[in-house]
């Protein structure tokens, strides 16, 4: 059962003085490398020194909860192998912790222990999240591979600390120098390039398997245990040192061992005495083995391809997009898709996003800058529908959404994707067409009139004067019109109300059909007079413009209500049913009239 302050003989105190800042670089290197990989949300690496736990390098963060709170949950759970704990709220040690408790999305835990070669514990790699989760069997041996890395660079740390106190204490004995390192899993050489001999460390002949007596001392026979790939790309550097065109001698190549298999390894040396000519006379290094190294870069560089070719095969664009703190801005990445999506490749906005900015549609322009100034601002998600102009596609939609992070440079960091929403922007300009369009006639329908009317309403209470005028419109005779002509007439009729009537309004107007055959008008802005005119308008183009079927003409006529709407009106169906009763009073007279009231 966990507690909020563990005791003395429970896990140890967390160190939370060093700051991330002053963690070793590489070990910052691998929790971010951890943290990518598996797509958590904090990676630690911690290190146990003499009975205090201490952080050595973090990546992210988790619900606002310090490094130092994550490591101390992270040691309270006592057992010396690989723990993973999917579910912190279901998990019987963790559950009642108070970390988890203030912090719910504290919910997935991984560690795995940083062993010496001595078989003790020098710290751990520990993984958070702020969902539930699982490592798979190669996921558990990524992180155990990650551990083996960190354990190894805690114990060569270690080791060259405890070597350098050793030196400055033995003022360079290098009898006692040599020994040291020889349990330190370094090896030394010495050449003599007088005599082109090479004497090697015990620890030297170790890290490959050999025994004292079974490594010559011959320069030739050195040369033989390089990999043929590698033996010229040696040899060029060791030359380039001695030619002093370098500091130092520093290589990575691999190494026959002692049962025929390679070992990579990184050797280091320098000339430590010239003659008076300066050629070269003694040089001195240390080898060190970086096969484990080398098998993580090669799996990392797996996972990278795999990650590519995913990503290239995505319908869309997976990106990451940066922002430098003086405003320039460039695609740190992107897959394929960039093509598809803005029709341009990688390598065109590697440097500069500029090429981007210009295919924006001009009227989203400002609203796609402002958007990503406010994710940079605030670094909360961007997430933006917006239209493009391309050169080969034209005009089409896109819709992108990304997560930023700031980096330690002041700059912000996007991650996300963008993906072609054309047809789904097409698809819905066409509900919204069909919610608000009377199929028919293709004038707006009763719902959307209604909405329009009562916005006017609104408008003219809001400033308190003004009006409007109120036309409710009924065909006359129509049901003769259909059962003489057929319905199919019938609607040629209606159609051809409906032109007359929507050729005669301004802008600011709206006829909507709210009936069978009734119409009804919102003139914004216009008293009795003007309202008078109008209908008197399209009485006239109807008696001018007759239906035609076939040989004969039919004549339409239509009878017209008005009424003004003003700001004293409570609400439009006052107005509407004024004018209808205006209309009732045309139909009363004798139709294709108008009367107002």
């Amino acid at each position: 059962m966990l507690t909020s302050a563990p005791p003395d003989d429970a896990s140890p105190p967390v160190d939370a003085g060093r700051s991330r800042d002053a963690a070793d670089a590489r070990f910052e290197a691998l929790a971010r490398m951890a943290r990518g990989h598996f797509g958590v949300s904090t990676a630690l690496i911690t290190q146990l020194d003499a009975g205090r736990q201490s952080i050595l390098a973090g990546a992210g963060g988790s619900c606002g909860a310090t490094l130092a709170e994550l490591a101390s949950c992270g040691q309270t759970i006592a057992d010396a192998g690989m723990v993973v704990v999917a579910d912190t709220r279901a998990d019987q040690r963790l559950r009642d912790h108070p970390l988890v408790i203030d912090n719910p999305c504290l919910r997935f835990y991984a560690r795995c222990p940083l062993l010496a070669s001595s078989g003790g514990t020098l710290g751990a790699f520990c993984l958070f999240d702020d969902k539930p989760g699982e490592l798979d069997d190669e996921q558990r041996e990524f992180l155990r591979d990650l551990a083996r890395l960190a354990a190894m660079a805690v114990e060569s740390d270690s080791t060259a600390a405890r070597l350098q106190e050793e030196a400055d204490a033995l003022r360079a004995n290098e009898g006692r120098m040599a020994l040291a390192i020889a349990g330190s899993g370094t090896g030394i050489w010495d050449r003599n390039l007088q005599t082109q001999e090479i004497h090697y460390s015990s620890g030297w002949k170790s890290i490959l398997g050999y025994a004292d007596d079974q490594v010559s001392n011959r320069i030739e026979d050195s040369y033989r245990r390089i990999h043929p790939d590698d033996l010229a790309y040696v040899q060029a550097s060791m030359q380039a040192h001695f030619e002093r065109k370098t500091p130092s001698y520093e290589v990575e190549h691999r190494i026959r061992c002692q049962d025929g298999s390679y070992k990579w390894i990184s050797s280091r040396g320098k000339v430590v005495s010239r003659d008076s000519e300066g050629q070269p006379l003694r040089m001195i290094g240390t080898t060190t083995d970086i096969s484990a190294m080398h098998a993580m870069s090669e799996r990392l560089q797996q996972s990278v391809d795999l990650i590519t070719c995913l990503t290239d095969e995505v319908p869309g664009l997976v990106f990451q997009y940066r922002r430098l703190p003086h405003g320039e801005a460039f695609f740190s990445y992107a897959s394929a898709g960039i093509w598809d999506i803005y029709e341009v490749s990688p390598q065109q906005v590697a440097s500069s996003a500029a090429a981007i900015d210009a295919i924006i549609h001009p009227d989203d322009r400002e609203a796609y800058r402002a958007s990503l100034d406010t994710s940079a601002a605030s670094l909360t998600p961007w997430d933006l529908e917006y239209r493009v102009q391309l050169p080969r596609q034209g005009l089409r939609w896109r819709q992108g959404a990304a997560r930023p992070r700031r980096l330690e440079d002041g700059s912000t960091l996007w991650h996300g994707f963008i993906t072609d929403v054309t047809d789904r922007k097409r698809i819905e300009a066409e509900l919204q067409e069909f919610a608000t369009t009377d199929f028919l006639t293709q004038l707006p329908n009763r719902r959307h009139f209604m909405k329009h009317i009562e916005a006017e309403l609104a408008r003219i209470q809001r400033n308190d004067g003004g009006c409007a005028a109120v036309l409710m419109c009924d065909m006359d005779h129509f049901k003769a019109i259909n059962d003489q002509w057929g319905h199919a007439l019938g609607d040629l009729a209606l159609r051809h109300v409906a032109t007359i009537l929507r050729e005669q309004l301004r802008k600011t107007d709206m006829a909507g059909r709210v009936g069978g055959e009734e119409f009804a008008v919102v003139l914004s802005d216009a008293d009795i007079p003007a309202a008078m005119a109008f209908a008197r308008r399209v009485q006239q183009r109807l008696a001018a413009t007759p239906l035609a079927e076939g040989d004969q003409r039919i004549a339409l006529t239509i009878s017209i209500g008005i009424a003004v709407m003003t700001a004293s009106d409570a609400s439009v169906d006052a107005a509407l049913s004024r004018s209808d009763r205006a209309l009732y009073r045309a139909k009363e007279s004798g139709r294709n009239r108008i009367e107002c009231l």
